[in-house]
């Protein structure tokens, strides 16, 4: 820990010191009377010389110590606090079939997806965020949470088609949505991609877009897939693999309605560095200055200066008060 001054203005005082001593020093006569054989033999000696400045020693050291105590050492490390309300996000990834297709890196929509998620995960470390999954019926994977460890760990978890192969976009963000209702953060932030129309759940993407609107909820939505035909993985029985070209029919009608709908906006991503560079831009728009706070924890250490000057004071006068310190 680092040594401090509370007040370092007092160390001028000790220039003091040998100012004093030189007056002292100058004020003495240049030749003493002795009044004992014994004094002259130890002054002869040279202990008369030693024991004639000791006292005003003494005392210079105790200011000096005393000095030093007013200027106020100590030890400390300053303890910094980050807060923010941050933002409360919800992010709806499509998981059905379609998001097989391979004409993505790596491997498929749903891998590229994955892998731009984290990384945008992974810079919102002040927000609470929650991810929803969906196909023919929507499900919240994690709720909102400032564990990010846990949600990774879940996004990676999720695999194609695990909830149907069709897509409930509606459903989805009616989902998203009912997980920010009774988010206490004042900014609230759907982030739902989809590569395909609106073919299965129980409520319209319009009316689920109104009702978050409602909510005070903003909604950015995201298109993917090229559009020509994407190759997708499909399994027939057993371990026999088989390809289906398959064309993303992206209703990007609806989508672009949410979004303008919910005060949010639309983007379209064709390849993953699309996908990456839409995941930036939202991140750019969606953030919370954090305001930070100091607080330092001092550790005093002016008691031992304070006592060892105290010490020298009570030294000098036992010595003045003994016949070592009487003038002969």
């Amino acid at each position: 820990m680092k040594l401090q001054l509370a007040n370092p203005w007092a160390l001028l005082l000790l220039l003091l010191v040998p100012a004093w001593l030189w007056w002292i020093r100058r004020r003495q006569p240049a030749a003493l009377t002795f009044a004992r054989a014994g004094t002259l033999g130890d002054a002869a000696e040279g202990r008369g010389s030693f024991l004639g400045i000791l006292p005003d020693a003494m005392r210079a050291g105790a200011f000096a110590w005393l000095v030093i105590a007013l200027a106020g050492p100590r030890t400390g490390a300053t303890v910094v606090h980050d807060e923010t309300e941050g933002i409360a996000i919800v992010v709806a990834v499509d998981a059905s079939e379609s998001m097989l297709a391979e004409d993505m890196r790596p491997r498929n929509r749903l891998g590229a997806a994955k892998q731009i998620i984290a990384r945008f995960i992974q810079s919102r470390e002040h927000d609470r965020i929650a991810l929803v999954a969906f196909g023919s019926e929507a499900m919240t994977r994690v709720p909102l949470t400032h564990d990010h460890a846990e949600l990774l760990q879940s996004l990676t978890a999720i695999r194609g088609a695990e909830l149907g192969v069709g897509t409930a976009i509606g459903d989805a963000l009616a989902a998203s949505a009912n997980r920010l209702r009774r988010a206490p953060e004042k900014s609230k932030v759907v982030v739902l991609m989809s590569d395909g129309v609106n073919n299965s759940g129980a409520v319209a993407p319009i009316d689920a877009a109104r009702a978050a609107r409602a909510l005070g909820i903003r909604v950015y939505t995201i298109g993917v897939g090229t559009d020509t035909a994407g190759r997708r993985q499909a399994a027939e029985g057993g371990e026999r693999v088989r390809y289906v070209l398959r064309q993303a029919r992206i209703d990007e009608g609806t989508m672009a309605d949410i979004a303008r709908t919910t005060g949010g906006r639309y983007f379209r991503a064709r390849d993953t560095e699309a996908l990456g560079r839409i995941y930036r831009e939202i991140d750019r728009m969606e953030r919370t200055p954090v305001q930070t706070r100091r607080y330092v924890r001092h550790r005093d250490w002016y008691l031992p200066f304070l006592l060892a000057g105290a010490v020298l004071l009570i030294l000098e006068w036992l010595f003045r008060a003994t016949r070592w310190g009487r003038v002969p």
